[in-house]
């Protein structure tokens, strides 16, 4: 057979039945991506004869005679197409893993479908952008600024890799290959919950090409927790490799090693297991009442489970002033009960990950991952090995969303690796993704509310109940987060919490953005509009005379110290006349039919921009030859962005470009340790690990430039890539080749423990419209303001807000897993899991507070988390004002609203 890819002829034969996709892959080319193999996210898109297709549904030979281009041959002579450039120019990626696919696409629109860009990239998902920065790629917009050397913060400059990605050159987890490489498949449960009596192998190990079948017998038997934190405290020990107890449908049981995944896959269903059947619990407040299915008996407190006989992982309790007594004496009151549902991260690189051990006895996992340093150390505890005998790294992460802040796959990869001695790959399916590793915690939040005759708030109460799955990984962490800032924002002399999460047998709950605050705050800001309803006054105005200001103690009873979260920068009070004079500047739209209801609706967030108890970032830079620097850093870049502001703080440290600086990161093996990027740490604790480093290492290129000269260093700055002293300038280069002479090394460490902490706050608004006889709902206009301090990267964290405000809509709208009565997920798919698409996201304001933080590197703070969380609190809001009704559930689906529509309005024509 004959092929024609990228202008050049391939004569290789597919494999019966072998998609388009996995052909190109296995011919190197890299920039074709696996996202859901089912035609369904357009990160597979490559062009046939100049039409966009999605080459996971095409068969391999049916590309025959036909011109294939991939985006590695979409440019010529050398030179990215003009497309490619303007998605440079726009920026208009984040992680970038749908970004070969977009590019394609968008390259082949005529001018009549880019009329309707809605209906003509309805066959590529972005997880991470909300989109604008590909409309404004598709508009020729430029967003990226140049500047002199020694200005590079606060500017907005392109992301480091973006050449790389646009050509489809960056590479993530699985753009590689590896000799003599196994495949794992996984088998998983078909039942909530059963012990396991017995695994027959023998037909599976009859297949050809099968080397191994792994199952309890071969795990080890120490537990742990799939989460990943600094500290040990925050997550229960509850987890084993392969357990022979099952609790969810999906957990794996074995896994089986081949030489390709096909023989993997037929040596799965033919594994004989045997099952004892054992009683099951799928909602969390029978899971916690007396006489229910015990999920984890064994569990105790000394594994940090709080409760294991009424299966309650994590609870705090706690109260300051008296509650009843002051909501009794109230002039307004509100009680409320919330339901949040359980939503995917969809992140459009799946888990996955590749292991093998070298000659030199290492260890070593290539995976998708948050947290390379912290699963090394989960699996040198797990399998006894020295630290130095593992190496845990990543390429290009392509999303996290907090999803790989968890360790799913690298377990079972080492011990492949260690048992078989080959290099093994996993990669999970879609399906896998959705049934098999972890979602936002399901919540049930009930709030009361009491405030006096001025607005002054008088008394709040959270009762919470957290729904963690199968296995207790963030469960506590988020239950106190949860309770935590929701209510911490507010000044109220009465404040009470009790709250529980417990296990049930169904799919782990886990991290996820926002981590626990979009539930509750859905609840409490629900609170403070029905208190300003009542009272007369506007939910602005309620707020600023309640929320929090500097000098203010920031106070929630849930349970543990806040004593290092100090007020770095306070912009709350200018996002809140942010938002209200945007609101203000255009009226409502008059044009729609009287059946369309308007409303406005608001909702604040404040977020500790550090996790509690710990968060340490090491960073090493050091002055190269030809005057670049290395810079070292630990975290990961999976589209936060965090790889352009390290280059940023260390440019304008150092007094020269962000081309000279050259970026290594997210590896164990380049020493050091990093806690990982989540909990809004990337900028705010690596951040100031980098600014520690180059501020040091430019003291010391002074003192030795001073030095070199004979002048005082009192008389030495830096300025335009060179040390002057006087009168006297040294270019780096020359500092290099004068400490290269004297055997000196000029470089220097940073480091950044993660406290004291700051506040970053949010404030999001909506305007929308109702269709009070079908329950559509349009949103108008919608708009963000932020806190984050000095703004490192206007254009990137705006693209932050964006993206974090368009993933909040799909939650608040229509994302929802759907569990039956007996614990399956039914739409474990993206054909059944509606994501946001281009036409689904309205363009969103965004505008920034003018702060200076004073503990965040030069003035900055997070910002790439907070903005989802305010997003379903406020749109509920504005549904409120619109119909008079208040939805306590999401998401807010039509046929969820109709039928109190109709109890209302009537019927309608």
């Amino acid at each position: 057979m004959s092929f024609e890819i990228n202008g050049k002829a391939f004569s290789q034969t597919p494999r019966a039945g072998q998609c388009l996709r996995t052909f190109l892959r296995e011919l190197g080319h890299f920039g074709v991506k696996k996202g859901c193999d089912a035609g369904d996210c357009g990160a597979c898109t490559v062009l046939l004869d100049g039409e966009p297709v999605h080459s996971c549904l095409i068969p391999a030979f049916r590309a025959e005679g036909h011109a294939v281009t991939t985006i590695e041959g979409l440019g010529s002579d050398g030179k990215v197409h003009p497309m490619q450039q303007a998605f440079l120019d726009a920026q208009g990626f984040q992680c970038g893993f749908c970004t070969a696919g977009m590019i394609l696409t968008c390259a082949s629109l005529n001018q009549a479908q880019r009329q309707d860009l809605g209906a003509a990239l309805k066959g590529n998902i972005c997880r991470c952008t909300g989109y604008r920065a590909i409309e404004d790629a598709l508009d020729g917009k430029t967003n990226i600024e140049e500047v002199a050397a020694g200005e590079a913060f606060g500017r907005s400059l392109p992301a480091p890799a973006g050449p790389l990605v646009v050509r489809g050159a960056a590479r993530y987890t699985f753009d590689t290959d590896i000799d003599g490489l196994l495949h794992i498949k996984l088998a998983r449960s078909p039942h909530p919950h059963a012990r396991i009596k017995s695994i027959d192998k023998t037909a599976a190990l009859s297949v050809p090409g099968v080397v191994a079948v792994l199952t309890y017998e071969d795990s080890p038997s120490r537990l742990f927790s799939t989460a990943r934190h600094e500290k040990a405290w925050m997550d229960p020990d509850d987890t084993l490799v392969l357990d022979r107890v099952v609790r969810f449908i999906g957990q794996r049981i074995a896994a089986v090693l081949a030489e390709t995944e096909a023989a993997a896959e037929e040596a799965v269903r033919k594994l004989d297991i045997d099952y004892e059947i054992l009683p099951a619990v799928f909602d969390p407040a029978q899971a916690v009442a007396p006489g229910a299915p015990v999920i984890h008996p064994a569990r105790t407190t000394e594994q940090r489970v709080a409760n294991a006989a009424r299966n309650i992982v994590a609870e705090a309790h706690g109260e300051f002033g008296d509650v009843a007594t002051a909501l009794a004496n109230s002039a307004a009151t509100f009680e409320g009960t919330f339901t949040t549902q359980r939503v995917q991260h969809a992140a459009l690189e799946t888990h996955g990950g590749l292991a093998w051990v070298g000659d030199d006895g290492v260890l070593t996992v290539r995976s998708s991952t948050q947290v390379p340093f912290l699963t090394r150390r989960a699996l040198t505890e797990i399998f006894g090995l020295a630290p130095e005998k593992v190496r845990v790294f990543c390429e290009r992460v392509g999303g996290g969303f907090g999803g790989k802040q968890e360790m799913f796959v690298e377990d079972i990869l080492a011990l492949a690796a260690l048992k078989t001695g080959r290099p093994v790959k996993l990669e999970l399916t879609r399906e896998e993704q959705f049934i098999a590793t972890s979602t936002r915690h399901p919540m049930r939040v009930t709030v009361k509310a009491g405030a006096d005759k001025d607005g002054k708030l008088t008394a709040l109460h959270l009762d919470v109940l957290s729904n963690t799955g199968a296995y207790g990984n963030h469960a506590g962490p988020v239950l106190f987060h949860a309770c935590g800032e929701s209510i911490g924002v507010y000044n109220c002399p009465n404040k009470k919490v009790d709250a529980v999460v417990a296990y049930t047998n169904t799919v782990p709950s886990g991290a996820f953005r926002g981590y626990g605050l979009p539930q509750t705050l859905f609840a409490v800001e629900a609170a403070i509009d029905e208190l300003a309803k009542q009272l007369g006054i506007s939910p602005y105005d309620m707020r600023r005379r309640n929320v929090v200001k500097p000098g203010d103690a920031m106070l929630s009873p849930q349970g543990y110290g806040e004593s290092d979260v100090l007020y770095g920068s306070y912009g709350l009070d200018q996002c809140l006349d942010l938002v209200e004079r945007a609101m203000q500047a255009e009226t409502p739209n008059a044009d729609l039919p009287p059946d369309w209801l308007i409303g406005e609706g608001i909702a604040l967030t404040m977020i500790d921009t550090v996790p509690p108890d710990g968060h340490i970032a090491d960073t090493t830079i050091a002055l190269n030859d030809d005057g670049t620097f290395d810079l070292v850093v630990g975290t990961a870049e999976f589209g936060n962005g965090t790889s352009t502001v390290h280059r940023q703080i260390a440019a304008s440290a150092l007094a020269t470009t962000v081309d000279h600086i050259r970026l290594r990161q997210s590896d164990t093996a380049n020493g050091g340790h990093d806690t990982g990027a989540y909990g809004s740490t990337g900028t705010f604790v690596a951040g100031l690990a980098t600014q520690h480093a180059a501020e040091m290492l430019a003291s010391e290129l002074k003192a030795f430039a001073a030095a070199a000269v004979g002048a005082d260093v009192a008389t030495c700055k830096l300025e335009t890539e060179s040390a002057v002293c006087g009168a006297k300038r040294l270019t780096y280069a020359a500092l290099a080749a004068i400490a290269r002479q004297q055997g000196v090394r000029l470089a220097a460490t940073g480091n950044s423990g993660g406290t004291p902490r700051s506040v970053a706050f949010n404030v999001q608004g909506f305007r929308v419209a109702v269709n009070k006889g079908t329950g559509q709902l349009r949103i108008l206009k919608s708009v963000q303001a932020a806190d984050a301090g000095r703004v490192a990267n206007p254009m990137q964290c705006r693209g932050q807000v964006e993206g974090g405000v368009a993933q909040s809509l799909g939650a608040a709208l229509y994302e929802e897993m759907i569990v039956d009565q007996g614990g399956r997920i039914i739409n474990p798919r993206f054909r059944d899991y509606h994501l946001p698409q281009f036409a689904d996201v309205p363009r969103t304001e965004v505008l920034f507070a003018d702060t200076y933080d004073t503990i965040g590197p030069m003035g900055a703070k997070s910002m790439s988390e907070s903005p989802y969380n305010p997003v379903a609190a406020a749109l509920g809001n504005a549904i409120a004002n619109a119909t008079g009704i208040r939805f306590t559930e999401v998401p807010f689906k039509p046929d969820r609203l109709f039928p109190q529509l109709k109890e209302k309005f009537g019927e309608t024509t």
